[in-house]
């Protein structure tokens, strides 16, 4: 073989047009990128998207640095007691409650918003008031008071002179992508708990909050209780590219990102072109199929309360009989109509043509604004700051709801609503999705509904996940390792 084939070469430049392949098709560089494309720079060639990402040298840089610090953190927690991991999180949960020290917080986040406001962003989830403060405070000091020792015997294998220990371990550096939402910093930490360090990269519109707290308080909080201080490290910088080249590390243990949209599938598919495990949370709407015999007095409460604020876990889709009663449609109507009420603005309520005429039954709200059209993509997830926006879906029986949840939803969230239990046993069973339940979705949320602070919540639309729920928690961020105990040195194959 010609050695000049065989060579490996460091590529400097891009040109414009230049084909790329990616998996079995080839991507054209464009002429921004072919400028933009730096010596020392790297080109990440998407198998799974087709798509071509560019990570300044600099990016690189940040990302090594931050990973490799981690990794030496890592080593170091092996050093630390359980009781000390279980200072940290008292000392952060002091210093959130340090009013002097939050209102350092408090100012970075008013400069966070103004500017996310000017750019015309959403400002829901980064606003941080004394609602979030109450919750990270609770969250931190639910992991403190937690008894979990980072090297617990799962299970142990008793053989004639000699036993095996199976027993949890500590999994190494986590790196964490997520939206601009500071509390989702606090929740984050549960990490530490398991014996784990914890890379962060926080979206830019929520970059100058996360230094705050950074400073006043985590680095503080990792001093004060012993821990190494590269436990948590904060990646300083506002480029997606920083992201990239963190999801790409190979000494990275665990990739998880939240968000919602194609910033998370780039993150995990970086990831899983790197090797690397990834856990994502990005892509939500919950549904509530009705069944004929639900009550409409259950039926508006539980619509109101499903339609509150905008998350992941916020009513998408109401799917429903075509022969249900007026009643239970107006009840429908009035939940929304609530909700709309609460938030002082109307909501957006999506319907086929074909089913118009079940409305002229009903008395729709004034503050109700009914868009129909030949067809609706139940697929799609609404996204919406004050005005509450979901669809209606009427099927010829309950079974067809069913079909369409396991075909168009991101088989997340399923609420039943029946006085039937064989309707309940129908969604249980077949229903596709990890998180069921008979009343409000806005219940799905690891710290309200099992008392963990969550790293984040996944759907099925992937395909299920081994052995891991759809809540993944700090204390779920582990591996395993075996311990030989052997008595009778006679003991052999």
């Amino acid at each position: 073989m010609n050695s000049d084939v065989s060579r490996v070469e460091k590529v400097d430049s891009l040109e414009s047009g230049q084909r790329i392949l990616c998996g079995n098709q080839w991507v054209r560089v464009s002429e921004q990128l072919a400028k933009a494309f730096q010596p020392g720079d790297s080109l990440i060639a998407l198998q799974e998207i087709g798509e071509l990402l560019h990570v300044t040298a600099a990016d690189l840089k940040t990302a090594h640095e931050a990973v490799s610090d981690a990794a030496i953190a890592f080593m170091g927690l092996s050093l630390v007691s359980d009781q000390q991991i279980s200072l940290f999180y008292e000392k952060f949960a002091e210093f959130l409650q340090n009013d002097e020290l939050f209102h350092l917080v408090k100012i970075a986040n008013e400069k966070d918003i103004a500017a996310a406001l000017e750019e015309k962003r959403s400002v829901t989830r980064l606003r941080i008031d004394e609602k979030m403060r109450t919750d990270m405070v609770d969250g931190l000091l639910m992991w403190s008071r937690l008894n979990l020792s980072r090297e617990q015997i799962l299970n142990t294998v008793q053989h004639d002179g000699w036993s095996v220990d199976v027993v949890r371990a500590p999994l190494g550096v986590v790196g964490f992508v997520f939206e601009g939402r500071p509390n989702v910093f606090a929740d984050a930490t549960g990490v530490l708990r398991t014996g784990n360090t914890v890379v962060f990269r926080i979206g830019s519109d929520a970059l100058g909050t996360a230094r705050a707290i950074s400073q006043h308080m985590v680095v503080p909080a990792l001093t004060a209780s012993g821990l190494p201080e590269k436990s948590v490290v904060l990646i300083d910088s506002p480029t997606h590219g920083a992201g990239w080249a963190l999801f790409a590390h190979e000494a990275l243990s665990l990739a998880i990102a939240r968000g919602s949209g194609n910033a998370v599938a780039q993150l995990g598919a970086v990831a899983r072109q790197s090797g690397t495990a990834v856990s994502l949370h990005g892509t939500g709407g919950a549904w509530m199929l009705l069944g004929n015999s639900a009550q409409s007095g259950d039926i508006e409460p539980l619509i109101t309360h499903s339609l509150d604020r905008k998350v992941c876990n916020t009513l998408n889709v109401v799917a429903m009989a075509k022969d249900i009663s007026a009643q239970k449609i107006q009840a429908v109507l009035n939940g929304i109509s609530n909700a709309a009420t609460q938030s002082g603005t109307r909501a957006l309520v999506h319907a086929t043509n074909s089913s118009k005429n079940l409305f002229e039954r009903c008395d729709v709200p004034g503050n109700i604004n009914l868009i129909f059209s030949e067809t609706v993509d139940y697929s799609h997830e609404y996204e919406w700051e004050n005005e509450p926006e979901l669809a209606l879906f009427f099927g010829a029986n309950l079974q067809e709801c069913v079909g369409l949840f396991n075909t168009q939803s991101p088989q997340f969230i399923v609420s039943c609503l029946s006085q039937d239990q064989n309707d309940h046993d129908l969604i249980w069973r077949e229903c596709n999705a990890p998180f069921v339940g008979s009343g409000f979705t806005r219940w799905v949320d690891g710290q309200y509904a099992l008392n963990r602070p969550e790293l984040g919540l996944s759907n099925w639309e992937g395909g299920r996940l081994l052995a891991r729920g759809g809540v993944l928690s700090g204390d779920g961020v582990h591996t395993v390792r075996l311990r030989a105990q052997q008595g009778d040195t006679g003991v052999h194959r």
